[in-house]
């Protein structure tokens, strides 16, 4: 059995989920379905990040205890990855008792290592990056470049990690192992970064941080976030430096590990090196995403261009997330940055999932109810040899490809190609013009070979939009789940000789967004 593990960055448990967010969890998940299609055994992790001074400051703010706070939020954040169909196997919260149990484990093999040690230091300290800032890291203002706040000095004694002695491994390996950083153009800032990486800080002083884990054997400190967070991938897992638990041993290392693009440093740097300090493997890839801005502007609370996911669903009255997970895959390329616009939403998911997809698909069942009632014969299944089926047997191993690099936009864009073709082919045979010159034989032939077409199309889009290809699925008359297709055994010719459906079952997959006949109850 050949198993796959992914995991998402743990969001912040200091405020409710906005697109941002969705943009990774549903991108994982698409991930996550697709493999699922290809592997046996696929297992994905998600959470929330819930210790260090945002948390304990935000908490104060609103007269809560910082676990009150964290229980809120991260039930938010549930409640949206329930909303937008995120399919993962365990959500992991850094409060939960066997995650700081490992942790302080975690900590307590470093320091007998000799990795963690005790220092003075005088810093200047982010708070919304929960990160030392060197001043070279700063803009010309001195403000911290992500969060454009000036960072305050900090002097504490705290335990400090030998970031610096694993600095040329973690150099060779992201040489030697061109997949392990993608995509591959953000290697060279690693590169760049580790030429002037130091010993990092692993606790704060109670003093300053209350609400953490404590430094095991030293109550005065607490667990500084990276340690504590990262840890979370293996931790999840039941991983213990004396007996790892099963589910430890079966799936690490991680097959890819999702994040934000202005967290890769923490990722590629500080958790390569944790993981050589407790002699464990690297994850195989650690892929960084880019940012979604709003109408061209970086999201900022400051702006009030936030946006929740379940503002979109509602505003367009969407009955299920489809629309909403398929725009937000296609809006950026691989790595780099995408845009949310209500106009882009509109037009893109009208254009590639009603008027192309859905739309194939209704008018080619009503051609097969009027001329054959239904009715497909055994004498008009098609071959796999013909041009039609071997453009649809291409297009599963060209979208394989682009998820074996991660490149959920660039995969999509290889469906919509496809469903181009098959439209492309129905115009171009006009099967309605060979039954009006009763050449039924032929006109058959192009109504099946679009249909089975379309079976490709929904059991390749299953992983963006679950509803609709279950829906399309249940309109071939197909018992079988589109999520549960296994791509390898993806074979042309499966849908039988018999009675294929009838009129009063035949409704379209996806109405167009702001069309008359769309209303709340049929969106989606």
């Amino acid at each position: 059995m050949k198993k796959y593990y992914l995991t998402t960055a743990i969001d912040y448990a200091n405020g409710a989920p906005h697109i941002g967010h969705a943009y990774e969890k549903i991108q994982t998940d698409v991930l996550a379905r697709h493999f699922r299609q290809r592997y046996d055994d696929v297992y994905f992790l998600t959470g929330t990040d819930e210790h260090g001074i945002k948390i304990q400051k935000t908490a104060a703010a609103q007269g809560m205890t910082p676990k009150e706070l964290c229980d809120l939020n991260a039930g938010k954040f549930r409640e949206c990855w329930d909303d937008l169909d995120i399919s993962y196997n365990q959500f992991i919260r850094t409060t939960d008792e066997q995650h700081e149990a490992i942790v302080q484990k975690i900590f307590k093999k470093l320091q007998d290592n000799g990795d963690i040690y005790k220092h003075s230091y005088t810093g200047l300290y982010c708070a919304g990056c929960e990160s030392f800032l060197n001043p070279r890291d700063l803009t010309e203002d001195g403000l911290c470049p992500d969060h454009q706040k000036k960072p305050e000095e900090v002097k504490e004694e705290n335990y400090f990690f030998k970031l610096s002695k694993y600095k040329d491994r973690i150099i060779e390996h992201i040489k030697n192992n061109p997949e392990f950083i993608q995509p591959e153009f953000r290697a060279n800032e690693v590169l760049n970064q580790l030429e002037h990486i130091e010993d990092i800080s692993v606790s704060r002083s109670k003093e300053s941080v209350s609400w953490g884990i404590p430094v095991p054997g030293d109550d005065s400190q607490i667990i500084y976030v990276w340690i504590d967070a990262l840890s979370n991938y293996i931790t999840a897992l039941g991983y213990d430096s004396e007996n790892p638990a099963e589910k430890f041993n079966k799936y690490w290392p991680a097959d890819v590990q999702v994040i934000g693009k202005d967290i890769l440093k923490f990722h590629a740097i500080y958790w390569p090196a944790f993981l050589m300090a407790l002699d464990l493997p690297l994850p195989k890839t650690i892929f960084a995403h880019g940012w979604i801005t709003i109408d061209q502007t970086k999201m900022s609370k400051s702006i009030g261009n936030v946006i929740a996911p379940k503002d979109v669903m509602d505003s367009f009255e969407l009955s299920h997330p489809d629309a909403f997970r398929y725009f937000m895959m296609v809006t950026a390329p691989a790595g780099r940055d995408g845009n949310y616009s209500d106009l882009d939403f509109k037009e893109r998911v009208n254009a590639d999932l009603a008027n192309n997809i859905g739309n194939l698909l209704n008018r080619t069942l009503n051609m097969q109810v009027k001329y054959f009632a239904g009715e497909i014969k055994p004498e008009f299944i098609t071959s796999a040899d013909d041009d039609i089926a071997k453009e649809a047997v291409k297009t599963v191993e060209a979208v394989k490809a682009r998820f074996d690099k991660f490149e959920v936009a660039e995969a999509a864009q290889e469906i919509v190609n496809f469903s181009n073709v098959v439209n492309k082919y129905v115009n171009d045979t006009a099967p309605w013009s060979l039954a009006k010159e009763e050449k039924m034989s032929e006109c058959a032939k192009v109504l099946y070979n679009v249909l089975e077409s379309m079976r490709f199309i929904a059991a390749l889009l299953a992983p963006y939009t679950p509803n609709i290809s279950q829906d399309i699925y249940e309109q071939l008359n197909r018992t079988e789940k589109a999520s549960d297709v296994r791509l390898d055994d993806l074979k042309w010719g499966e849908i039988p000789a018999g009675v294929l459906t009838e009129k009063s079952k035949i409704k379209p997959v996806f109405l167009r967004l702001d069309s008359e006949i769309a209303g709340a109850a049929k969106k989606g």
